[in-house]
């Protein structure tokens, strides 16, 4: 985790300078542009969150085995989940969400029958593999 957090804090370094150069560049013009003066701004503070939130977190955890050059591959070796090999689900959800953002353009419509079907699709794949009492 120290090396993301040292890539985040790089990227945060990255986006300081930039944002305060964008944002007197395009004031020297004579208007700020809000769009990429606020964005660059965000960006600078989501790499500082970045930062902190992966620093505190290998703190209170042991040490990662990528944070240690000499570490093996069997070291991070473990159970990462469980993974449906042949679910048609996620299709469906792609093809839901795609109709989600096709609908904010075309209408709401089709953006309502978009979020039924993605909500379907997603309520399908989360309870895939339930067999059991709802209780």
């Amino acid at each position: 985790m120290r090396e993301v957090s040292n890539v985040f804090t790089l990227m945060a370094i990255f986006f300081l300078p930039i944002a305060v150069i964008y944002t007197f560049w395009t004031n020297a013009t004579g208007q700020i542009e809000w769009t990429g003066s606020v964005a660059l701004w965000l960006l600078c503070i989501m790499s500082l969150m970045g930062t902190f939130g992966l620093r505190s977190a290998s703190k209170k955890l042991d040490e990662d085995p990528a944070d240690n050059p000499r570490a093996e591959i069997a070291e991070a070796a473990g159970d990462y989940g469980f993974f449906s090999p042949g679910s048609g689900w996620p299709v469906f959800l792609a093809f839901g969400a795609t109709t989600v953002f096709a609908g904010l353009a075309i209408g709401w419509w089709m953006f309502i029958i978009g979020v039924v079907f993605s909500i379907v699709a997603l309520l399908g794949w989360c309870f895939e593999y339930f067999r059991g009492d709802v209780i």
